[in-house]
């Protein structure tokens, strides 16, 4: 069966009476160029166990089994699981489970499903729950790359750098546990139903550790979220009301970093703001 044949799956889909859930942002794969190169991008071997989050019809799941040791395939949508069956039934080293990845423990599906092999994750995410997705998927703390496909705009603000109005709070977050590329982008044409927005591969590497070290990760990350809460704003001003803190004893704190006291949040690197979070642990304690 060709799991991107935009008849076979309507045929298939028809058998099992599936029905597409806008609130599940499901949109199947109908171009087979895509799940190859994805699979391929994600470095895999035999030695590698996959987790794989929203399989869908099973395309790229089962271009992920012919290069991997085994596949963990996790599939919120129980209507899709009969179909599963079907279009995996000739790989043994597929195991699909029933769930919402959002709320499962990653660290042990990966240790209880793929014993022995390099934990990576490859999918194509669905995108209205991407943040939180890729949230959980890096503070898992054990997946050496992920590999996924995510709406372009999301995957830009992910891979910004200062300076760029795509820079923001969450690419930092991103950047800061892990290195990230921008692999390629996948047009609306290539799934069904069509999105109204273009796609693109990412890979994140996981760091081995912190690019910096920094006194106070949460404390970091307050910083950061307040930084771009309000970021038309100077940072002191963002950070007096983000923080509580005084304008006088920030503009004190940028000085002592050497940064204008005019600096915008988004100006600032990851560099900047680990020498800013460690000044401002020093003026306030743990008790901030």
């Amino acid at each position: 069966m060709n799991l991107t044949d935009y008849n076979e799956i309507r045929a298939l889909l028809t058998r099992h009476g599936f029905r597409f859930s806008k609130s599940l942002g499901q949109n199947f794969l109908t171009a087979a160029w895509v799940p190859e190169r994805i699979a391929e991008e994600a470095g895999l071997d035999e030695q590698t166990g996959v987790v794989e989050v929203g399989p869908g019809v099973g395309c790229l799941t089962a271009e992920l089994a012919k290069r991997a040791g085994k596949v963990a395939a996790i599939e919120l949508d129980r209507a899709l699981l009969p179909v599963l069956k079907e279009t995996l039934r000739d790989f043994d080293n597929v195991t699909v489970i029933p769930g919402d990845a959002t709320k499962l423990d990653l660290r042990t599906l990966a240790e209880e499903k793929l014993p022995g092999l390099r934990p990576v994750v490859c999918a194509n995410l669905p995108y209205n729950v991407t943040t939180p997705l890729l949230t959980a998927l890096i503070e898992a703390g054990c997946f050496e790359t992920i590999t996924v496909m995510i709406q372009r705009e999301v995957a830009r603000r992910i891979c910004a750098g200062p300076g760029s109005a795509d820079y923001g709070a969450f690419g930092l977050f991103v950047q800061w546990y892990c290195e990230t590329e921008l692999l390629f982008d996948v047009p609306p044409s290539c799934f069904v139903p069509q999105p109204k927005v273009t796609s693109s591969v990412i890979r994140l590497t996981r760091r081995p550790a912190p690019p910096l070290p920094v006194r106070d990760e949460k404390l970091l990350f307050r910083i950061i979220r307040a930084a771009f809460n309000q970021r038309r704003k100077t940072l002191v001003n963002a950070l007096s009301s983000g923080l509580g803190l005084g304008k006088d004893e920030l503009e004190a704190v940028l000085g002592e970093v050497g940064l204008d006291a005019r600096v915008r949040g988004e100006a600032l690197d990851i560099a900047a703001f680990a020498a800013l979070c460690d000044k401002v642990n020093c003026l306030t304690g743990a008790d901030l």
